[in-house]
């Protein structure tokens, strides 16, 4: 009896420590299977916007949010501080950021920044915006690029289509859309306490890490489903930019871009007119290949460039033909013209500076006219060396000239063999008016 129950308690033992094997094999397989599989935890990527929207912080905001969805990071942050910039390539980050297929998150920071004019709607077309304290958010009445007020007609045509876009981002994100539009329509502008208040952002945050802290856990709506943000404990990663980015946003200004264009032509015209200078021509070009480089990235008016080119034409034919300034006059008003034409801005904005564009065209006007006027009389000036510059020299005839037989001159100094269809007499004054090799041609002089 007893011997029966030692053997029983043994297979139960035996049977029980086997099945506690099997059930710890198979909870530490199942624990390390998903984590093979989920493999490295992808980090969160922090985009840093310091600056004017252009097309060049456009196109870095869309190519890395495309890099992050590659990536399938767990959420792209873009820490933002501008005054704002041009509506065309605001559209194209607010489009960005609307079918992002990753959770995007606009974070105004640190303390004392700025989402001024097109800065309101990339917060409001986020999944997630958030402020820092100290910062402020704005004042979106649309201007032009030079700073002026649109003129009243185009004025109401463009506060509607803004006004009516402002709100479909706060509708679609269920922020305070009569806010948005009292930002266009009032240019209404408020701290992030009182934008956290009105339900245009979601939350405020000190730093980064406190924003990480404070999403986790948030279910938004990307571009394609819903997501749960995943950021605690997640590590980051700061996306610099490349030298191409910085390139490309600094001429990318509409003002830097006109100027490189006006310092290129003047640059190759003046090479052109001295052959051989060099160093003009060295800047021009590598001034006129950056303008076309930015030109491409800007809404440019073809009309526009070929006023300017027009320009430059009227000015070189100024110093060929006798218009009594006619031309000088065409140019430069073709000049002015093609500036006020030369960017694309819709709605009649104008795309230059007042500031910039008119010293710009009166001091190239000036340079043209100036430049040119000089070369060209350098280039029918009479040679003053060589043989050439012997022709108009005045002389007198050392020994007789005949038809048939020449004589002898004294001429710049110098003694030469000369000819003449006159008899002419020693000590004759003579004025050279060709040469032959070594032989002159010299004509009786009335002096």
């Amino acid at each position: 009896m007893g011997f029966g129950f030692c053997m029983s308690h043994s297979g139960i033992s035996k049977g029980l420590f086997r099945f506690l094997l099997v059930l710890a094999g198979g909870l530490l397989l199942g624990g390390l299977i998903p984590a093979a599989a989920s493999g490295p935890v992808k980090p969160v990527r922090v985009l840093t916007i310091a600056s004017s929207i252009n097309p060049a912080v456009a196109d870095y905001l869309v190519r890395h949010i495309k890099k992050a969805e590659q990536e399938q990071a767990p959420a792209v942050v873009i820490q933002l501080d501008t005054p704002g910039g041009l509506d065309s390539s605001m559209r194209t980050m607010v489009q960005a950021l609307l079918n992002a297929r990753v959770p995007v998150v606009v974070f105004v920071a640190p303390s004392g920044a700025r989402a001024a004019s097109a800065g309101v709607m990339l917060v409001l077309a986020a999944d997630v915006a958030a402020m820092a304290p100290g910062t402020n958010m704005g004042a979106a009445s649309p201007v032009n690029i030079g700073g002026k007020d649109i003129e009243k007609t185009m004025a109401r045509k463009v506060e509607k289509d803004m006004t009516a876009y402002v709100r479909s981002l706060a509708e679609k994100r269920g922020r305070n859309a009569d806010w948005a539009a009292s930002a266009v329509t009032e240019s209404e502008s408020i701290s992030a306490e009182k934008a956290l208040e009105l339900r245009v952002i979601d939350l405020t945050a000190r730093d980064l890490p406190e924003l990480l802290d404070k999403i986790d856990g948030r279910q938004v709506t990307t571009g394609i489903q819903e997501k749960v943000i995943r950021t605690k404990g997640v590590p980051v990663e700061y996306v610099r930019e490349g030298w191409r980015d910085r390139v490309l946003r600094t001429i990318s200004d509409p003002n830097i871009a006109y100027l490189l264009m006006m310092l290129g032509m003047m640059g190759i015209f003046f090479e052109l007119a001295n052959p051989g200078v060099i160093f003009p021509g060295v800047i021009g070009g590598i001034a006129l290949i950056l303008s076309f480089f930015a030109l491409q990235t800007l809404p440019v008016n073809y009309a526009g460039i070929l006023l300017i080119a027009l320009a430059i034409v009227f000015f070189i034919a100024e110093l060929k033909i006798t218009s009594h300034g006619l031309l000088g006059i065409g140019g430069v008003v073709s000049l002015l013209l093609g500036s006020i034409l030369l960017f694309r801005t819709g709605d009649g904005e104008i795309g230059l500076a007042w500031t910039v564009m008119i010293p710009a065209v009166l001091a190239v006007s000036s340079f043209f006219l100036i430049i040119g006027s000089l070369a060209m009389k350098a280039y029918l000036r009479k040679p003053v060396t060589g043989d050439q510059g012997l022709i108009g020299e005045i002389g007198r005839v050392r020994d007789p000239i005949r038809p048939e037989r020449p004589g002898r001159v004294f001429v710049h100094g110098e003694f030469w063999n000369a000819r003449s269809g006159d008899i002419l007499e020693t000590g004759d004054i003579v004025e050279v008016v060709g040469i032959d090799h070594l032989l002159l041609t010299v004509k009786k002089s009335g002096r």
